[in-house]
């Protein structure tokens, strides 16, 4: 077992059970997925560097990643239907805890001038959504191997409805959320 998810069995469900006063053990909030994406910008006209966003995605989550091709034509944002423009993977169970493990003892550490993840990400609903500038910070990524950095949007998805339910959980797995405020 992952030392993230045994950490959450152990300790965390305890600390959460106490703190919000839960009648029942299902009601204890849970991170329920991970999706990482990538707008493809540009790069959707050049196969070459598309795959090569989506291989270097694939290493980062564990997982392949999926291209994700326009579902109808934009004529102002000159993208056709079935255009490439996006990609994303989406993490649960296993593969889920061993990338936040990795996310937060290991890439947020090497982001140069690193404060902290802002507080003001969650959506209303207990998800919590962040960007990073680039994927070099990730020890899986070779920088000789990469045709173009890009940044990627990471959603985590919990199974509450409260945003100060969803924050005090992923304070307590580990999350570096900014001081102040």
């Amino acid at each position: 077992m992952n030392r993230l998810r045994s950490k959450y069995a152990s300790d965390i469900k305890d600390a959460l059970s106490k703190e919000f006063d839960y009648k029942n053990s299902m009601l204890i909030p849970a991170i329920e997925k991970v999706v990482i994406s990538v707008g493809v910008g540009d790069s959707a006209k050049d196969q070459k560097v598309l795959q090569n966003m989506a291989d270097t995605i694939s290493l980062i989550a564990g997982q392949k990643a999926v291209i994700i091709n326009a579902k109808k034509s934009v004529a102002g944002f000159k993208v056709r239907e079935g255009f490439p423009v996006g990609i994303k993977v989406t993490l649960r169970k296993e593969n889920m805890f061993t990338f936040l493990d990795k996310l937060i003892s290991v890439a947020l550490p090497r982001v140069k001038d690193f404060r902290g993840l802002p507080k003001d990400g969650f959506d209303g609903r207990g998800n919590y959504n962040f960007g990073l500038d680039e994927q070099l910070m990730f020890p899986e990524v070779e920088y000789d191997k990469i045709l173009r950095t890009h940044g990627m949007n990471i959603t985590i998805v919990t199974t509450t409805n409260s945003d100060k339910e969803a924050y005090k959980l992923l304070e307590l797995i580990g999350m570096p959320f900014a001081k102040g405020k």
